[in-house]
């Protein structure tokens, strides 16, 4: 798992998947792939929403509020 840049980090955002509101975390390229042989890397990003948990969605889901 690597950090990615973002130009949304710490502003408020919203998860067009799950309508959840928040602020955008982190931005991590990871490995989702059971399957130690191969690699199936996307880009996730963690919102943590009012109620202080934090979701992850795809970073294409993410847009400003």
């Amino acid at each position: 798992m690597e950090d990615v840049p973002h130009a949304l980090l710490g502003k408020r955002v919203r998860d067009i998947a799950s309508g959840i509101e928040g602020e955008l975390m982190a931005v991590v390229r990871e490995d989702v792939s059971d399957d130690p042989v191969r690699e199936h890397w996307v880009e996730l990003a963690y919102v943590r929403g009012s109620s202080g948990r934090e979701i992850s969605t795809a970073v294409a889901n993410i847009q400003a509020v």
